[in-house]
């Protein structure tokens, strides 16, 4: 699953599959109840994989896929990892408020500057918030980082269920 750029946060992944779309989502429904060690969720051509609440953590991956019909005897897989929705709201939340105040503060030294009085403070804020960006990227790193375990018990139990031999990457 090789990530086609080194920035991302939320891994992303296609697959073609050599079974229709009904076959497959039936099988990952067929697992719902197998097995304890992930909570499987359909919702229409959605499958959602993640972890039962007592083995979660912050950061805790779940993997959503979509299998899309391609024709009567091909699909194609999107496979996504990411945090839990909640957090991934929060997080991007957090992200969007950064740069929203330091538009705030570009404007208020920007009319400092035409006013010709001083605006060293509100430069400062617009460091403080480059930086506090920087921190929340480097969160989010050490996030997905630290869920590397997860992320592949999670393919692993995808991989399984596709027969891994009936898929293209």
């Amino acid at each position: 699953m090789p990530a086609t750029n080194d920035i991302v946060l939320r891994p992303r992944f296609k697959i073609e599959l050599d079974q229709s779309n009904e076959l497959v989502l039936k099988d990952f429904e067929s697992q719902k109840h197998a097995q304890s060690d992930f909570i499987v969720t359909r919702i229409d051509n959605h499958v959602f994989i993640k972890y039962p609440k007592e083995k979660q953590h912050f950061w805790s991956p779940q993997l959503h896929l979509e299998i899309d019909e391609v024709d009567e005897k091909t699909s194609l897989l999107h496979g996504l990892f990411g945090p839990n929705p909640t957090v991934w709201t929060m997080f991007m939340f957090l992200h969007f408020m950064v740069a929203c105040t330091f538009i705030a503060f570009g404007i208020w030294a920007y009319t400092n500057w035409k006013l010709n009085t001083s605006y060293a403070v509100q430069l400062t804020l617009m460091l403080l918030m480059v930086l506090i960006w920087f921190v929340l990227y480097f969160a989010g790193r050490i996030g997905r980082d630290s869920s590397k375990k997860e992320m592949i018990a999670l393919k692993n139990f995808m991989d399984k269920i596709l027969n891994k031999e009936n898929a293209r990457i």
